[in-house]
């Protein structure tokens, strides 16, 4: 299989990188992706895991993948898959400004921009990831906008993903 590319952008900021799927180490978790495309939403800053920076979207595969390629300690520029339920984040400590219920499932993809981060969180514990994809360009703009998006907000502004 040829690689396959995607386009990673904040759209307000007007920043955009390119990443790799990792087809070899998770085909599942790609091939649910990939067939989403495009998908966009609210961006958030991680409060736990450092570096990151995220939206949250409805499930989008027939059925979850297996957590295949997984890691606690994403590197610059991996993209990760997260499956939560409700429950898991309904609390109002994760800032979301909609109610995230019991019952529901969310699928978080975030992009994590710089080293030392660590997918342990206080309330549950160990959060492995799935690393489906490989930020190949534009790393260092993608870096200075989460950057600004960490010291000056992430209100009114968009994690995009597309096929490139």
């Amino acid at each position: 299989m040829a690689d396959r590319f995607l386009e990673i952008s904040l759209v307000r900021r007007e920043v955009t990188g390119i990443a790799r799927l990792l087809d070899d180490r998770a085909p599942i978790t790609c091939e649910a992706v990939w067939k989403s495309l495009p998908l966009s939403g609210d961006v958030y800053h991680a409060k736990y895991a450092r570096n990151e920076i995220y939206a949250l979207f409805p499930p989008f595969a027939d059925r979850e993948p297996p957590l295949e390629n997984p890691t606690v300690t994403p590197v610059p520029g991996d993209l990760c898959c997260f499956t939560f339920s409700g429950a898991e984040l309904g609390t109002t400590s994760y800032g979301y400004d909609r109610e995230v219920r019991p019952g529901s499932t969310v699928v978080d993809l975030a992009l994590f921009y710089e080293r030392n981060n660590l997918l342990l969180n206080g309330d549950v514990g160990w959060v492995p990831g799935i690393v489906w994809g490989q930020v190949v360009e534009g790393l260092d703009v993608l870096a200075d906008a989460c950057n600004d998006l960490w010291r000056t907000g992430a209100a009114g502004e968009t994690l995009s993903f597309r096929r490139a």
